[in-house]
């Protein structure tokens, strides 16, 4: 179970930093979609990649590992909110619907509740 951990840490650590690095203009066109400013965005993807650092991190310093995946699993809250905000078809919701799950599997394990 713990590699299941891993490699969740790793699946959202790694699908963060691609979309906010390598398609961040998809990103840009998004926030502009949500009607966000470009500084709530840019602290939304500073945030993000911080957030998923620790997580990575968080394979060797196991105190970074639960704040950090509860802070992105509430970004990804905040994700799932724009979505239904600007009433996005269904297929716009899976990608962080599914990052939030796996956070929320990562703290749930490390407490011991699976």
């Amino acid at each position: 179970m713990e590699n299941l951990s891993i490699l969740a840490q790793l699946i959202v650590s790694i699908s963060v930093l691609i979309v906010w690095v390598f398609r961040y203009e998809n990103i840009v066109a998004e926030f502009k979609h949500y009607g966000l400013s470009n500084l709530v965005r840019n602290a939304v993807g500073a945030s993000k990649i911080a957030l998923a650092t620790l997580l990575i991190l968080g394979i060797w310093y196991p105190e970074f590992l639960v704040p950090s995946a509860l802070l992105m699993a509430s970004l990804m809250v905040g994700a799932q909110y724009c979505h239904m905000k600007v009433k996005n078809p269904l297929v716009k919701f899976i990608p962080s619907l599914v990052l939030l799950f796996l956070c929320l599997f990562i703290v749930a394990y490390k407490y011991g509740l699976i």
